[in-house]
C-alpha cells in the first residue's frame, strides 16, 4: 500500500503532507538521538501536535517515537560494541541509558544476549534501521519528465565468484514474518548486523535479483558473500552457490529522485533488460548458472538490473 494515500490530515492538507513531516520526525531523531529529545521537542520542530505526531507515527511506522528511539539507540549501540573496544557503560550512557545495569536489560530483552556476550561472539541480530516513509509516486497523466531521467545504459561487468545470503521464500522467524518483496525492514535490518568484511561488497551489500525456473522470475532478496564464508545463515535465509565468476550484461540508469522519478526509472530499465537480445554483443544468457541481481541506490548509484552472459 502507497503510504502517500494511507490516510489524509483533516482539513484538506495536500496527500502526502503528513508522510513529509513524519519523514521530518524520523530525520530529527536520527540527528539527535544521543541526546535524548522530548515528544515536545520533537512535535515542535515538524509543526503538529504531540498526540497528533504520536498517533499518526504509530499508524505508518508500526511503532511508537518511543519504541523506535530506543530500538535504534539499540541498533547504533549494538554496532558500536561490535566494532569498537569502547567500555560498555560510555556505549550504554552515550544513548541514553542511566547506566550498564538498565542498558544490560534492555540488550537482552531485544536480542536475546547481554551487550558482553555480543561483544565476545557477535552474531546476526534483527537491528532496526531508519525507517524510510516516504514512497515513491506515479506521475499523472500528461505530466512531463524530470530532468534526471534520461536513457538507459547498458554496459558489461565482470563479478567474480561467490556465494549469496538471501531471502528466497517465505518464512517465520522468531523476530516476525520474512520473504521476498515483503518490507525489507527485518531483512535489511540483519545484514546490517554483519561486520562489512563478512560481505562481498562486489554484488553490493544490500542487493536482490531474480532466479528463473521453468521461465518464471522469483524474486529473492540479500547479500553476497565471499565464497569461503563460513559464517551464520540467519533464520529465515539461505545461503547457495557457490557462483562461478560470469559477465553481467548491466542495463542501468544514473541516481535520480527517489520520490518523483523510481517508478519510471524501474519501468524504463526493465523493459530494456528484460526484452533485450544479447546476440547482438556476441553472448548468450547464462541465467541457468548464475543469477540475476537489482541495485537499487537512487542517490548514489541510481538503478541497475544485472543479467549474467556467456560468449557465443
Amino acid at each position: 500500500m502507497d503510504l502517500c494515500y494511507a490516510f489524509t490530515r483533516k482539513g484538506g492538507s495536500t496527500v502526502q503532507e503528513w508522510i513529509y513531516a513524519a519523514q521530518k520526525l524520523v530525520n530529527y531523531v536520527e540527528d539527535h538521538i544521543c541526546e535524548n529529545p522530548s515528544l515536545s521537542e520533537i512535535s515542535a520542530h515538524i509543526g503538529y501536535s504531540s498526540y497528533y505526531c504520536s498517533e499518526q507515527f504509530h499508524r505508518v511506522a508500526g511503532m511508537t517515537i518511543r519504541e523506535y528511539i530506543q530500538k535504534r539507540r539499540l541498533a547504533m549501540a549494538a554496532v558500536e560494541l561490535r566494532d569498537t573496544g569502547v567500555p560498555i557503560v560510555d556505549i550504554a550512557l552515550k544513548y541514553g541509558f542511566s547506566d550498564q545495569t538498565t542498558f544490560t536489560r534492555s540488550f537482552k530483552s531485544v536480542y536475546g544476549c547481554a551487550p558482553s556476550a555480543y561483544r565476545k561472539w557477535p552474531k546476526p541480530l534483527p537491528l532496526v534501521c531508519k525507517k524510510m516513509l516516504l514512497e515513491p509516486f506515479k506521475k499523472k497523466e500528461g505530466e512531463t519528465d524530470m530532468g534526471n531521467l534520461s536513457k538507459p545504459y547498458v554496459h558489461l561487468e565482470y563479478i567474480p565468484a561467490h556465494k549469496y545470503l538471501g531471502i528466497y521464500k517465505r518464512f517465520v522467524t522468531g523476530e516476525g514474518e520474512i520473504w521476498p518483496g515483503h518490507d525489507c525492514d527485518l531483512g535489511c535490518g540483519i545484514i546490517s548486523s554483519f561486520k562489512e568484511e563478512e560481505l562481498d561488497l562486489i554484488v553490493t551489500r544490500f542487493t536482490a535479483g531474480w532466479t528463473w525456473e521453468n521461465g518464471e522470475r522469483s524474486y529473492f532478496f540479500g547479500s553476497g558473500v565471499p565464497t569461503g564464508y563460513r559464517g551464520t545463515v540467519p533464520e529465515g535465509f539461505e545461503l547457495r552457490g557457490e557462483f562461478p565468476g560470469s559477465y553481467y550484461i548491466v542495463f542501468g540508469h544514473q541516481p535520480f529522485d527517489y520520490l518523483s522519478e523510481n517508478v519510471e526509472v524501474m519501468k524504463r530499465v526493465e523493459e530494456l533488460a528484460w526484452n533485450f537480445e544479447p546476440g547482438s554483443l556476441g553472448f548468450a544468457w547464462n541465467e541457468d548458472v548464475c543469477q540475476d541481481y537489482q541495485r537499487h541506490y537512487p542517490e548514489v548509484m541510481g538503478y541497475q538490473v544485472l543479467r549474467p552472459v556467456k560468449k557465443l
